[in-house]
């Protein structure tokens, strides 16, 4: 068990036990991906897997953060955390840091351990770690956020901070989201709506493959197909006669559909498929909630594979290995559906399972994945999940 693990290594580095162990759960959106961050649509769950952090307060102010996955100690001082991030895994906790500083009085330090308890890639792991972080140094500090709050620091520390053009899918799933329930967000106005299983729908489960590639937003491709975007609105608004201001103001939700349909063929065809991408996908997350609220898991699923596909064909995502992992998931029996777990550079691929295949799913994937990429063996991983509730929901306990 994760929390296990870092409350022994915790006693093992201090020679104490810790006094508080916080939980962030990771994510999937299985319909919704690359939409946040132009103010779109998304669906989402939080998995029964996460980040766990033991840790004590310091009274002298002193942040000192140990990870089982990484070897090198994190350490800064509340009061003087770099204004530039640092290039390593600790920028998160240093922005969140920084972004809770600006709202709130800071007296107290923490040290901890932090331990995941799957790989790094797609799951929002940097999200998790950084909500996780965020709990405990509110705790020490006498500090109580609203849902909110919580996310706008996670997110203004990962976009303003750490650098990566994030919308706040992540975070509001991770904080905001109900054990058996879909998540349903408008990021233009952080409206929601939790929609529980029908007692119609047929069982599922998530599976969670592990390609065995590491995953991280700040050194991919992610940023920039963001900007290709955006740039493709911006030259919408001109077409148009739109009235338009500064580049980085440019958003998709404020081009209508109609629009992009007039003047998609003026566009360079990298912006014409990431547009194609944000408007379509938009229309799938409104029609796979509509199957949610139907129980048609099916349906559901058949469009989260097509949300899939549209990833690699129009946003154009996926290391060779993550596409052939999603190529295989569309051919198996007992899967209604998946695509990549997140931005798709790397990391892992999700599904949506029918629990009574969940075996031979497990042998079937591995086995086709496995004899096309040997020597990914090692590192190769398939995780069976279930929802679970977001910390929002786990402070109401």
């Amino acid at each position: 068990m994760a929390d296990l693990r870092c409350q022994e290594r915790f006693f093992e580095i201090y020679s104490r036990e810790p006094e508080g162990l916080s939980f962030c759960p990771y994510r999937i959106c299985p319909i919704g991906a690359h939409s946040d961050h132009n103010l779109g649509l998304i669906s989402g769950f939080a998995i029964d897997k996460g980040i766990h952090i033991a840790y004590r307060p310091k009274k002298n102010g002193v942040v000192e953060m140990n990870s089982l996955q990484l070897s090198k100690r994190a350490q800064w001082h509340i009061s003087s955390v770099p204004k530039e991030k640092e290039g390593d895994w600790a920028d998160y906790l240093r922005g969140a840091t920084r972004s809770l500083s600006k709202k709130y009085a800071l007296n107290t330090g923490v040290c901890g351990v932090i331990d995941g308890s799957l790989p790094i890639g797609g799951l929002s792991s940097s999200a998790a770690v950084t909500l996780a972080f965020l709990s405990a140094l509110c705790d020490v500090n006498g500090i109580r956020l609203t849902a909110r709050e919580m996310i706008d620091i996670a997110f203004d520390a990962e976009k303003n901070y750490v650098g990566v053009s994030i919308g706040k899918l992540d975070q509001s799933c991770e904080v905001l989201c109900k054990k058996n329930n879909l998540l349903f967000l408008d990021t233009l106005d952080d409206s929601y709506e939790l929609i529980p299983a029908p007692e119609n729908m047929k069982p599922f489960k998530i599976a969670i493959f592990f390609s065995g590639l590491e995953h991280s937003l700040v050194g991919s491709k992610y940023n920039m197909r963001v900007d290709e975007l955006k740039a493709g609105v911006y030259a919408l608004q001109a077409f148009s006669g739109m009235e338009y201001g500064k580049f980085k103001e440019a958003l998709a939700r404020n081009v209508p559909r109609e629009i992009y349909d007039r003047y998609k063929d003026k566009l360079p065809v990298s912006w014409e498929k990431r547009c194609e991408h944000w408007y379509t996908e938009f229309d799938r997350v409104k029609d796979g909630v509509e199957a949610w609220r139907r129980g048609d898991i099916e349906e559901f699923g058949r469009l989260s594979f097509e949300s899939g596909k549209s990833s690699i064909v129009n946003w154009e995502s996926g290391a060779p290995e993550q596409i052939k992992l999603y190529e295989i998931m569309t051919q198996t029996p007992g899967i209604y559906g998946g695509r990549f777990a997140g931005a798709g550079f790397k990391g892992c691929c999700l599904a949506l399972i029918d629990p009574a295949f969940e075996q031979s799913i497990a042998e079937s994937v591995s086995q086709k994945y496995l004899s096309e990429f040997p020597y990914l063996a090692d590192k190769y991983k398939v995780f069976i999940c279930d929802t679970a509730d977001g910390t929002a929901e786990r402070d109401k306990l």
